[in-house]
């Protein structure tokens, strides 16, 4: 069977994205590592199969992956994630004939490497935060008088390939001299490979998602992040569409535009209580809240498919502002964070415990929209209930 294959099944945006082609007939297969993630329970994926790790088994993963597909007739590839999508980039030739709508893989590289990223956006004049460039521990004494804290300490990529697999990276904060000495040495991420040192920047985090055809953007759009997990910042459990900032959506085109983008793209930004935007990161894939946008109007994995298929995509103007998406589970463990584990790093005043309470049980706002759970489609929520007691009662959270 043609037609559309789905990888990192178990990612939300891997469901979105099989929601929203399903639904208008395209016939999806989704793939995962995992045999019960939340895309393969879903009606509107049609098949599903599982494959190697990407992560600790690169090789075999992408020999599984041209097996597959050829034997299913795949002509669009996918990737949901950041390892998927550099895997197939970096192999593209491996898939003669099948379209994997995405920048070649050296841009790719130049958006996604933190390194490279903030360089570029240095050279360009977009603002960042206070940064330095540490290329190794023994770097680290020659900058470690000049911060003040707290610090954020950015791995230079968020994931790593190393001795033939790759590894998780995350960012961490210090707020003393003590602690950072501390992660440094603990941390493979950064006591065997570069990182960055940023100062903490205060503010709310907000997104600008685009779309790219060759390097001309066809579409913005644009998302504030109202509650993340963990409080202190990481991934959006509540978030709302907002109209596009203007100088935001100036400062995405010159980074995308010198990169020569093509395919879907999130900007993140930091804005500060000023107003002034600082660059955090770009996602060069499809990002955790792509279901925002298609609520909110902009289905950025229809766009994508059809201009994969060769049919010609127009520039959108307007979508829906105000629209809400919550991720439910997600928002379950902001609340259990806000009352069992400590946060000394948050952005501004947090909620107090009581309004935190309030604001979860707060079921009855019409802008907001529930991100897994579908009365439509109801199993891919309760596949990821009880994903979510097993880790719960396995002690895996």
């Amino acid at each position: 069977m043609s037609g559309v294959l789905i990888l990192d099944g178990n990612q939300r945006s891997a469901l979105a994205a099989t929601r929203s082609l399903g639904r208008k007939g395209i016939y999806v297969t989704v793939a995962d590592e995992n045999k019960n993630n939340l895309s393969a329970a879903s009606k509107y994926a049609k098949e599903d199969f599982v494959y190697p790790s990407p992560y600790r088994e690169p090789l075999d993963f992408l020999e599984m992956l041209q097996a597959e597909t050829a034997k299913r007739g795949v002509r669009i590839i996918f990737p949901m994630t950041d390892v998927t999508t550099a895997l197939l980039l970096e192999h593209r030739s491996a898939f003669p004939g099948i379209d994997i709508p995405f920048g070649d893989f050296k841009a790719y590289e130049m958006l996604t490497d933190k390194w490279k990223l903030f360089q570029m956006a240095q050279d360009i004049g977009i603002p960042i935060p206070r940064t330095w460039f540490v290329e190794s521990v023994d770097r680290l004494e020659q900058v470690i008088s000049d911060l003040t804290y707290p610090v954020v300490l950015k791995p230079y990529r968020s994931r790593i390939f190393c001795n033939g697999h790759w590894k998780a990276t995350s960012v961490r904060y210090a707020g003393s001299e003590g602690e950072l000495r501390k992660i440094v040495s603990v941390e493979g991420a950064f006591s065997r490979h570069p990182f960055l040192i940023q100062e903490k920047i205060q503010g709310t985090g907000q997104g600008v998602f685009t779309l790219y055809a060759h390097g001309k953007p066809l579409v913005f759009f644009a998302h504030r992040r109202l509650r993340e997990k963990p409080p202190s910042g990481g991934v959006s459990v509540l978030r709302e569409s907002i109209p596009v900032d203007p100088t935001m959506q100036e400062m995405a085109k010159r980074l995308l535009d010198r990169a020569k983008w093509h395919g879907v793209a999130m900007v993140e930004f930091k804005v500060d209580d000023e107003g002034m935007p600082y660059l955090m990161e770009v996602n060069a894939r499809f990002w955790g809240s792509l279901q925002l946008a298609i609520d909110a109007g902009v289905d950025f994995t229809w766009l994508l498919y059809r201009l994969a298929n060769g049919e010609e995509v127009k520039p959108i103007q307007g979508y829906k502002v105000g629209v809400k998406t919550r991720w439910l589970l997600g928002d379950l463990d902001h609340l259990y964070m806000r009352f069992f584990k400590s946060d000394s790093f948050s952005d501004g005043a947090l909620p107090s415990r009581i309004r935190t309470v309030l604001n979860f049980l707060d079921f009855f706002d019409r802008d907001t929209r529930l991100e897994v759970l579908s009365l439509k489609d109801p199993r891919p929520f309760l596949r990821e209930c009880r994903s979510y007691l097993h880790d719960i009662l396995s002690g895996n959270t």
